[in-house]
């Protein structure tokens, strides 16, 4: 009689930390997507910084990882899987108290700050504050579902199949996002029309839904950290840095990162500025570009034979065409087909950047997770160029071509590899599932 409950032991924390994963894609592009409705609701429509204040929800969400990543892992270590998962909820939880904080200030005690002569909203920096902390939360979720699926065996799979199917359920949840706030959350009122009361209630609706959720994860058993799992402490030579392949890699990953998301963010802040026909496909926009990332990444995993160089040149010049087209053309429907351009740069450039560093690979790869505050840089310094241009979102875009150029020559040259002389070489991790 033994056989049922050791497969419900396995099973049911793996179904928990894949849904963890679908949360933490769906919640990141729900806050993406906010910048439009909050831009309508809590900045004022005729400033002159209101695209550079709007893009700070991203650059606040993204500014968490650095500092959560470290306490996240001790977090694990010392508490265990369960409890760290449920401490990272009810942070969650608490942010998303900060949003309904921001909208009632708003409504019932409205007081403003004048920053360079635009009167500000209080509510709209503890809506900021509110960002960061679900960027916590979201962060601590990703490193406990990270080390979870790597080390924890289900049935005959490997830890690079877990990494590939908590991804793709990752990759979900961003591709329904967009849809979500549309459709759900804002019940199809157009995003630029949204005002403050319309957050009140789905606020308090996602907070319900958490705090469900928190409850099963607080029920539901897990297994014990195994101390074997963890990588040894031990000395180098060198420096990582000395790699530069490694180095380079790293500002691949902030270009990557950088670019991906600013096309996601703020494909629909173009669309909405361009006020046509465009301004009402903006949701479709933003779903269909996260849809070509999930498309394009399940069919990278069945082309193997194509070198990782090979992948990320491709997609880079694939990319850099798209985006030139958009602008000529001043289309931000053609924005949405880099989103299978994009799809297969992060193992690419993962790879190539880890290429050869044997003992080195462990550290070498929590360093290039410092590239993932590209996500919360470049969309910030698209939207303070947009302030720039009066509004004009149609030439901000070749500060994302910037990178995807940038990604070209990482793919040419950047990343020849410099071999570690030490002994005794380590086979490559699987990169991590999106970025964590």
């Amino acid at each position: 009689m033994n056989p049922t409950p050791e497969k419900t032991s396995v099973m049911a924390p793996f179904i928990l930390m894949l849904f963890l994963y679908f949360i933490v894609g769906l919640f990141t592009v729900i806050n993406q997507q906010f910048q439009v409705p909050l831009k309508s609701a809590l900045l004022p429509h005729d400033g002159n910084m209101t695209n550079a204040l709007v893009t700070l929800l991203n650059f606040s969400w993204f500014l968490a990882y650095p500092f959560s990543e470290g306490f996240a892992t001790r977090w694990v270590d010392r508490l265990g899987y369960r409890k760290t998962s449920v401490y990272s909820l009810l942070i969650f939880i608490a942010g998303l108290g900060f949003y309904e904080a921001a909208v009632l200030l708003h409504i019932y005690a409205p007081s403003y700050i004048t920053i360079m002569g635009n009167p500000i909203f209080t509510g709209f920096f503890v809506f900021l504050s509110g960002s960061f902390v679900i960027g916590m939360a979201v962060t601590i979720l990703q490193v406990v579902t990270g080390l979870y699926l790597d080390v924890n065996p289900v049935g005959k799979t490997t830890p690079l199949q877990r990494q590939m199917i908590g991804g793709t359920t990752n990759s979900i949840g961003m591709a329904i996002g967009p849809l979500v706030v549309s459709y759900i959350i804002f019940y199809g009122i157009p995003l630029h029309n949204v005002q403050s009361r319309e957050f009140i209630w789905p606020v308090i609706c996602l907070i319900a839904i958490i705090c469900i959720f928190t409850l099963i994860t607080a029920r539901i058993k897990m297994p014990a950290i195994n101390v074997a799992t963890r990588p040894a402490t031990r000395s180098f030579r060198k420096s990582i840095w000395s790699f530069p392949q490694l180095r380079l890699g790293v500002i691949g990953i902030f270009c990557y990162v950088g670019v991906e998301v600013a096309v996601g963010a703020n494909i629909n802040l173009y669309a909405v500025s361009l006020n046509t026909t465009f301004a009402a496909a903006a949701t479709k926009m933003a779903a269909l570009y996260w849809t070509g990332i999930l498309i394009g990444r399940f069919a990278g995993s069945l082309y193997t034979k194509i070198s990782s160089q090979n992948q990320l040149i491709y997609s880079s010049i694939g990319s850099i065409i798209l985006l030139l087209l958009a602008m000529f053309f001043a289309n931000p429907w053609i924005l949405v087909f880099t989103g299978l351009c994009h799809s297969v740069m992060w193992p690419a450039i993962y790879t190539l950047a880890l290429d050869k560093l044997g003992i080195y690979t462990a550290k070498a790869s929590g360093a290039l997770m410092i590239g993932v505050v590209g996500g919360g840089i470049l969309p910030l310094l698209q939207g303070i160029l947009a302030d720039a241009l009066h509004g004009d979102w149609r030439w901000t875009w070749g500060l994302i071509l910037a990178g995807e150029i940038y990604i070209l020559y990482y793919g040419l040259s950047g990343y020849k590899a410099q071999s570690a002389t030490e002994s005794n070489p380590a086979p490559h991790s699987a990169p991590p599932s999106r970025y964590k």
